[in-house]
Formats: structure tokens, C-alpha cells, sequence
């Protein structure tokens, strides 16, 4: 019998104002961080930051939810709200003209004016003009685009998960510096904006400042999902280790019939089945990365062994076709993916095929440990202000920023997302908004890239839907912890960028057996020489000044 792994030392931490809010303030410095000692560096750009008090937390639920949140899970709704409150008594706007940057994943729209937008903008008492690029493009858009201050938009959506290169630098020189309207109670002025979640808050803080307005995030955001209709036909049941994993792929897998157990299991099984950390995560005191820890280089060997036994489908190793089709069409029945496809997958393949299920796995683990999971980020976007001397137009762009915040249902809730009811929608069985045609065609669809009010679940149409949804997601938040720099804006050095890619490359190399578990030793091994532990001396000296 092999003795189970310890469970590591993750040592999860809540974040402080003093010193944990300023981290941010590393931003500009880190391109030097290549010359000298990094720790003492760290403790330079910790000790340079300044204090800022965070906005103060005013709850604003509007409805009372069907499933409320548990841990940080999102709440659920399954009845439309019969009386829906005003939160914002009058048109924030003065007349003024604001242009947005967004990206979209849809067509891109210019010189946008039809009826929703008319609609929004009498309600806002100003008009949008929107500038859109997409979602693929995007990054490299703004790149340009922040080289020359004078073009930038009134209103720019930033990716959380990967701002442009040197966004940091960008920052201070082309947008407004909002601590002085939003930090403690100032932001009272604005309800919508004081509802969002204080973590979402705290990632947007640069150089020891408050600048970034939080779309905030799921605190789960992906899964492995299996096809329980697959499962149940075959008499199986949903694995909880990854040693019943193995086996379930082994019973699903019949080549004759045009089925495989899984697409790549490149993100799912290390951190859902191994509970490897995204980043760093701290042992015994100290900082470990990724690929340094023992449940990565488990959940490699684990990829290796599904695709050594033909568990996995051969266009999976090709790099062809579309992963969410296999599992759509069974040809594989299980796959990893964001919990947004969920809900999508539901609706859009059962309409052709009823008997379509997929659910997400719950709970999982390997190697005798506790379940682990890390939490998503506290915002999935940031937006940001152009920088302005004129105060009004500022505070303008905020109380138009409190309206699209407004939570769910609440009139502006229901003016940003269904226009206007005769036009866009028309009130269903028990009030439920059904829309029209023109809805579709009309909706800009970049909004929620800008602010939106805390995230919730909802779907009048399918309640079982939102009470499974919930109530899995609430059962994982029982095995949530936060990465050492949760929340904090600690972007890498310039210089290590690109350290993390030929690792992640290899990954593929290995899993695929056309490289070795011993190459992938000696990768580790080079990371570290290549900038891997003056890295960790810079993060380390971080963690040691917020921590004091």
C-alpha cells in the first residue's frame, strides 16, 4: 500500500490594506529586477508603495436568491423578480459623449445606433460610442493603442487574466487615479459600485493606488465534466480519485464504436484531479512553483498513462478538430471546460438530442489527499478611466459605471440586459422577459467588459439547471484555498515572460510520449537555472515584506 502524500502547506491568507495593497506598486520597477539582489529589490517596491484605503462594502441585494452563495459560490435564481427596485433614481449622465474600448467575440460593430442603444443611453442621460476589437486581437490593439495616450478611449476594458505587455507602466501616465472618489466611504455615492466584492476591488490597485473599476468572477471556474448519459447507459459511475478516473476511461473507451474516454487533460488533471497550484503556493515556509511540486510531475505521469492506453481520442495527440464537438457528440464523454459552457451546452445540444446530459465531476482528488481547488480570480476584467482634469467628467463615467453595476433584478438590471419590453422583450409566464429578435441584433454585447454587478446564476426555464449548478458549486468552495498573492497585483518580470512557455510546451511533449518524465526532470531543472529561482527570490521577498 503507498503512503498517501501529505497535503502541502498552502498557508491561504486574507489580504491586509497596509503593505498587501500596495504590492501593486512593484509594477514599474520589475524590468530592473534582473540586476541585483531581487529580494532586497522586493523589499524597495514593497516599502516604496503607498497606502490605500479599499472602497467599503455595502451589501445591495435587490432579490433574494432561490440558492444563495456559500463560501463565495455564486447564488442562483430560478423565478424572475415580479417587482423589480430603482437603484438609480435619475439618469446619471449630463449630456456627455464617452467612447469605449471593448472587445468582442462577436461581429464586430461600428458606429453602433440602433434602438437598445438609444434606449440605454436616454436612461444613462449620455451616449456611448463604442470602439470594438476582437477578443483575439484585442491585446495587441491596445498595445498600440496605450503608446499613444491621445487615442485612448474615455473607457477601456482590460483582461484580467492578461493585461497587454507593460500595462502597469500605462497606467499612471494614461488613466485616472480613482482612490480619491472610490477609497472608503467616498464611494457611498455610488451604491452599485460599493455592492462589488472587496477582493475584485483589491486586484485593481497599481503603484499603490486605486485604478481599475472589477468585473468580478466565479470563485469556481472550471471543471471536468462527464457525459452522464453516457455514463448511465453504461452502468458507470462519476470517478471521485484519480485511480476510479483511470478505470471509468478504461470501461468507456470502444474504439468500434467511435468512443474514447477524454479530450486533453492538460489543465483538468493537474489541477482538478492532482491539485497542482496555477502558480506558487508556499511549503514550509517557502515558495514552490507549478511544476516543482509533486502533484504536477503525478498528474504529467497520470496524462502519460491515458494517452500510452489509447484513452484518449487520436485527434486529441493530432491537434485537430474541435474538442467541444467530441464531447457533444460523444465520441468523448469526458472534458474539461469553464463552467460557463455548462449551462450553454445544455440548451444548445439538446434541442437536437433530449436525452443529452453532461455534469461536472465533484469533489476529486489523487493519492489518498483531500480535495483541493484554487480560487478563481476575484475579477475576470478591469476597466479604466481616462485620465482627466476635469473632475465632473470623472464622476459622470462613475454614476454611468453604478447604473451597468446595478445587481440582478433591478430595473437598470433589466434595462442593460433586455432593452426595452415591447421592443426587445415581452413578459412571459410570470413576467420572465422573452426577447425578441431585435435584441440579438441590436445588443452591443461588450458591457460586461466594462462593470457588471456581482455574478449570479440565473435561468427561468431551467431550474433544475441553476439548483445542480449551485449546488456543485457550492460543494467545491469546501476545498478552496487562495495562492499565496490572492488578490494582489504582482505581475512577473519582464524578463522571465516567456520562462514559463517551453515548460508548458514540453508538458504537451511528454503526455503525447514524445519526450520522457527524465526530460521533463531536466526541464525543471534548467527552468530553475533560467530564471526560475531569481524569480522566486523576487516573489519570496514579497511575500516576506506582507506577511510582516
Amino acid at each position: 500500500m503507498t503512503t498517501p502524500t501529505p497535503r502541502p502547506s498552502h498557508s491561504p491568507r486574507r489580504r491586509t490594506v497596509i503593505g498587501g495593497a500596495a504590492v501593486a506598486a512593484v509594477l514599474p520597477a520589475l524590468a530592473a529586477c534582473g540586476g541585483g539582489d531581487p529580494s532586497e529589490k522586493a523589499k524597495e517596491d514593497v516599502a516604496a508603495s503607498e497606502e490605500v484605503e479599499l472602497p467599503t462594502y455595502s451589501e445591495q441585494q435587490a432579490v433574494e436568491p432561490d440558492y444563495p452563495s456559500v463560501n463565495g459560490s455564486t447564488p442562483g435564481y430560478t423565478t424572475y423578480p415580479q417587482e423589480r427596485p430603482v437603484t438609480v433614481e435619475e439618469p446619471p449622465g449630463s449630456g456627455g459623449t464617452f467612447t469605449l474600448m471593448t472587445p468582442t467575440w462577436s461581429a464586430v460593430q461600428s458606429n453602433l445606433s440602433n434602438d437598445f442603444t438609444k434606449g440605454l443611453n436616454e436612461a444613462l442621460g449620455a451616449t456611448l460610442e463604442y470602439q470594438m476589437t476582437t477578443g483575439n486581437d484585442y491585446r495587441d490593439k491596445q498595445a498600440a493603442v496605450f503608446a499613444s495616450p491621445n487615442d485612448v478611449a474615455d473607457w477601456v476594458a482590460v483582461f484580467g487574466w492578461n493585461p497587454p505587455p507593460r500595462f502597469s507602466q500605462a497606467v499612471e501616465s494614461v488613466f485616472q487615479d480613482l482612490t480619491p472618489f472610490l477609497s472608503g466611504d467616498n464611494i457611498s455615492r455610488w451604491p452599485n459600485l460599493a455592492n462589488l466584492p472587496t477582493p475584485a476591488w483589491e486586484f485593481g490597485i497599481f503603484n499603490g493606488k486605486l485604478y481599475g473599476i472589477p468585473v468580478p468572477g466565479e470563485i469556481v471556474t472550471d471543471a471536468i465534466f462527464h457525459r452522464a448519459d453516457i455514463f448511465d447507459s453504461l452502468g458507470l459511475e462519476a470517478p471521485q480519485t484519480a485511480e476510479e478516473f483511470l478505470e471509468v476511461c478504461r470501461e468507456l473507451t470502444d474504439p468500434g464504436a467511435n468512443r474514447w474516454a477524454t479530450n486533453d487533460m492538460n489543465v483538468g488533471a493537474p489541477n482538478l484531479l492532482f491539485g497542482a497550484p496555477p502558480d506558487w503556493r508556499v511549503d514550509d515556509g517557502k515558495l514552490v512553483y507549478r511544476w516543482e511540486t509533486p502533484e504536477y510531475r503525478e498528474a504529467l505521469e497520470f496524462q502519460v498513462k491515458l494517452f500510452e492506453e489509447g484513452l484518449v481520442h487520436p485527434d486529441v495527440a493530432a491537434d485537430t478538430g474541435d474538442a467541444k464537438q467530441r464531447f457533444e457528440s460523444g465520441q468523448v464523454a469526458i472534458h474539461y471546460d469553464g463552467v460557463g459552457a455548462w449551462g450553454e451546452a445544455m440548451k444548445r445540444v439538446q434541442a437536437s438530442n433530449p436525452e443529452y446530459r453532461q455534469a461536472p465531476l465533484s469533489g476529486t482528488s489523487a493519492g489518498g489527499r483531500e480535495p483541493i481547488r484554487y480560487k478563481g480570480s476575484a475579477a475576470n476584467f478591469f476597466s479604466f478611466l481616462k485620465k482627466s482634469d476635469d473632475q465632473s467628467r470623472i464622476e459622470e463615467l462613475l454614476g454611468i459605471a453604478n447604473y451597468l453595476a446595478a445587481p440582478f433584478g433591478t430595473a437598470e438590471w433589466e434595462q442593460v440586459n433586455f432593452g426595452t419590453e415591447g421592443v426587445h422583450f415581452k413578459r412571459g409566464k410570470d413576467g420572465v422577459p422573452e426577447p425578441t429578435e431585435a435584441l440579438g441584433e441590436q445588443h452591443p454585447g461588450v458591457l460586461s467588459t466594462l462593470v457588471t454587478g456581482p455574478v449570479s446564476k440565473s435561468d427561468f426555464t431551467d431550474a433544475e439547471h441553476v439548483k445542480q449548478y449551485c449546488e456543485w458549486m457550492a460543494g467545491e468552495t469546501e476545498y478552496m484555498v487562495e495562492g499565496p498573492f490572492y488578490g494582489r497585483q504582482v505581475p512577473r518580470p519582464p524578463e522571465y515572460a516567456a520562462l514559463d512557455q517551453p515548460m508548458y510546451d514540453l508538458e504537451k511533449d511528454v503526455a503525447r510520449g514524445r519526450k520522457s518524465m527524465d526530460d521533463f526532470d531536466q526541464a525543471v531543472e534548467k527552468w530553475r537555472k533560467d530564471g526560475g529561482d531569481k524569480m522566486r527570490e523576487y516573489y519570496q521577498g514579497v511575500l516576506d515584506e506582507i506577511e510582516q
